[in-house]
């Protein structure tokens, strides 16, 4: 990725932190040597300015999912962003097509999670099987298309896969998903997953100010928008 193409996907940037707009297909981080990910991008585009070489993932998102990325410019904005992941005081809302139309508009979804050992996936579990997480988060049909419905999703909870695995369970899954759409989890070629994170809210870590960001999801990856 171009430096000048990097700058675009910029939304905001200060002494202490960095927010952008990580493209589908990118991951965050990689450890396959050759594949561009947003930090090393992010990084060149640091050096390039002439700053210091610091940048701390705070929150990760799915290779094939794009959507908002705070990282933290030092090691003291760093904490205090993690820390308020942590506490859950980092809003985070995702816009998703699903296969179906939800029989209720709006709801909410707890479950228990575990990852696999193999295969990069994750799974609903029982509340007592050993390693398993709670799982919450809400949802809002905003329209419905056909047999898709565009939802929103407020995460509450960060585990693998969540709102991809907690969806399908509950009967609606993901436009695109290999993984767990059971219509074309058997496809080998690569299919561009309809899931953005769309709005990202949290405090400044060092005014305290509270900063909100908004972005809308590319329209060749949505069905519906």
């Amino acid at each position: 990725m171009q430096t000048a193409v990097m700058e675009d996907r910029i939304l905001y940037e200060d002494r202490e932190l960095l927010v952008c707009h990580k493209p589908a297909g990118m991951p965050v981080q990689s450890r396959r040597i050759g594949t561009l990910d947003m930090e090393n991008a992010l990084l060149t585009y640091l050096s390039r300015k002439g700053e210091p070489l610091y940048l701390a993932v705070i929150h990760r998102l799915d290779q094939p999912v794009e959507g908002i990325l705070v990282f933290g410019k030092n090691k003291k904005a760093a904490a205090r962003l993690s820390s308020q992941m942590q506490a859950g005081h980092m809003e985070k809302y995702y816009l998703a097509v699903v296969c179906g139309i939800p029989e209720r508009k709006s709801g909410r979804l707890e479950d228990w999670m575990i990852k696999e050992k193999t295969g990069n996936k994750s799974r609903i579990a029982e509340e007592k099987e050993k390693g398993s997480k709670k799982a919450i988060l809400e949802y809002k049909v905003l329209k419905e298309e056909g047999n898709l419905a565009l939802v929103e999703i407020h995460l509450f909870t960060g585990r693998h896969h969540q709102i991809r695995v907690q969806m399908a369970h509950a009967g609606y899954p993901l436009w695109g998903d290999t993984k767990y759409n059971p219509e074309i989890m058997q496809e080998k070629e690569w299919r561009q997953l309809a899931l953005c994170a769309y709005k990202l809210s949290f405090s400044h870590p060092e005014t305290g100010k509270r900063m909100k960001f908004e972005i809308k999801p590319s329209g060749g990856n949505f069905p519906i928008v």
